[in-house]
């Protein structure tokens, strides 16, 4: 029986609050929020520990535009699911595991590497020779519009949201090119198990000082090369159904495209891929039927584009290295390292 996870409106709030600014002070979101520093520590304390939310590095801007990234879907033997799924996890390529509905893929896997070459290793080496293995079918993004990180709980009123606006980072920078070594390599690998670490602790994990880390940390945001997000279990998001929604559309329609799913809130990712499709997009839905009526709407609005495949997830069992169980909790991160 599915356990029963109680939150609160603070708790939704905190979270958004923390997708929007994932490493600000207890003390710089307490007066958006109405309450005390103290409180919102507890309150995140008991969310963590609990796997119900959790913040985060993953890959930014600069890595969508240098390095590679793949779709990949996966048709497995009957009964052999499940134990690839768990082999997978161990990869630190495959980012992102789910374990889809009946269909063209019974695994859609989010894979990420430094270049070409290597993920195709990844998916001759590591992948293609599993036993249960039948068939791999690889969509590369050539570019990526939209990513989780731009997903919001939307939990917060006005007035919090232009509170925290205005008490904001800085404007982006554009991403650049930025060489990594050894301390931005170990600034990353702690960053991707716990995004709100302090920098003393940062400091010295990496061996360095906290003026030290806070500037690398603010030269990886600026250039792009990571983004923190706060991520969170399936109950704080209202259980939605995740659906990846693959389409075929005239090169000269695709921005349009990208602009009108990008505009729902449901959206959580929209690429632009190779193969047989040219979009590949996944939306958060409220149910099974949600998915006719959204590309209904879609259709009429963008004539031009065809759906020519729907796979919806059943159970995301690894996101952007979090592992997690079947209510969508943290139960284990394992690092991924595509820089």
């Amino acid at each position: 029986m599915r356990e029963t996870v109680t939150v609160s409106e603070l708790d939704l709030a905190l979270v958004n609050a923390l997708q929007l600014r994932p490493r600000a002070s207890w003390t710089e979101l307490a007066p958006p929020l109405g309450v005390t520093a103290s409180t919102l520590a507890r309150r995140w304390e008991r969310l963590t520990e609990e796997g119900l939310a959790w913040v985060y590095a993953a890959p930014g801007r600069e890595f969508s535009r240098t390095r590679c990234t793949a779709f990949v879907l996966v048709r497995c033997r009957p009964g052999t699911r499940a134990r690839i799924a768990e082999e997978l996890c161990e990869r630190p390529e495959a980012v992102t595991i789910e374990l889809t509905g009946p269909g063209s893929a019974d695994l859609l896997i989010d894979v990420l590497a430094p270049d070409l070459p290597a993920l195709t290793r990844f998916v001759t080496t590591h992948l293609e020779p599993l036993p249960g293995v039948t068939a791999v079918d690889c969509l590369f993004a050539t570019s990526l519009y939209v990513e989780g990180s731009r997903w919001r709980l939307r939990s917060l009123d006005p007035a919090q949201l232009s509170a925290l606006g205005r008490a904001g980072a800085r404007p982006p920078e554009p991403a650049v090119s930025v060489e990594l070594d050894a301390v931005d390599r170990g600034l990353l690998d702690s960053l991707v198990g716990d995004g709100r670490l302090g920098l003393a602790a940062l400091a010295e994990h990496t061996g360095t000082s906290p003026a030290t880390v806070r500037r690398r940390l603010h030269r990886l945001t600026d250039s792009g090369v990571l983004t923190l997000r706060c991520d969170m279990a399936n109950a704080l998001a209202g259980r939605p159904l995740p659906v990846s929604l693959l389409g075929r559309v005239p090169a000269r329609d695709i921005a349009a495209v990208h602009r009108a799913l990008a505009a729902l809130p449901e959206c959580r990712l929209v690429a632009a891929v190779t193969g047989r499709t040219n979009i590949f997009a996944t939306l958060w839905v409220r149910d099974l039927g949600d998915i006719q009526r959204r590309e209904t709407a879609l259709g009429a609005r963008l004539p031009t584009l065809e759906f020519t495949d729907r796979i919806v997830g059943l159970h995301t069992v690894k996101r952007m290295g979090h592992l997690l169980d079947e209510d969508g909790r943290r139960v284990g991160v394992r690092p991924i390292r595509p820089w």
